[in-house]
């Protein structure tokens, strides 16, 4: 009996301390390529009408999301299927399907990867001042109550940047 409680208070311990890990972490959820591929799937079903830059930036917001934790999420991809933050991610969202259908054959696509894998590294240059929240003002009929709480830190392409 009392080998067994030593096993279960191991096994306890082990299990708390790979959660404390695990919610301080900046890396793996399940693995790197998946991370990875949340993100530019991400980037690209968000901003890839934007280029290059637009899609950057999102990666930015993703990260800067990241590293502050609390309740955007432990991981990037975490932070990526937070409920109503990336609209490309909602159920409804007509870009959806196209998101999780495109691969590396789409040219937008594997710049979306690519720059995923810089900013997953953690060398992406953040380009939008330490942005947490984005818009795009044209998309909307109104300006959201959160924006009144923020700085605008940046407009790049059709989006516009608040931390």
């Amino acid at each position: 009996m009392k080998k067994e409680k030593n096993i279960i208070g191991i096994l306890l311990i082990v299990a708390v301390g790979a959660a404390a890990t695990y919610r301080g972490a900046k890396q793996v959820l399940k693995d790197d390529n998946e991370q990875i591929d949340v993100m530019a799937r991400t980037a690209w079903g968000e901003a890839r009408g934007e280029g290059s830059t637009g899609m950057q930036a999102v990666l930015n917001v993703i990260m800067n999301r990241t590293k502050k934790g609390s309740w955007y999420g432990a991981t990037p991809a975490e932070v990526c299927h937070k409920k109503a933050q990336f609209s490309c991610w909602n159920l409804n969202d007509p870009n959806r399907a196209r998101m999780l259908a495109v691969n590396e054959s789409d040219d937008a696509f594997r710049t979306a990867k690519s720059l995923a894998k810089s900013a997953y590294a953690g060398t992406l240059p953040d380009i939008t001042g330490g942005a947490t929240h984005y818009l795009n003002p044209a998309a909307l009929s109104a300006q959201p109550s959160w924006t009144r709480s923020l700085t605008k830190t940046a407009q790049i392409g059709n989006h516009v940047f608040y931390a």
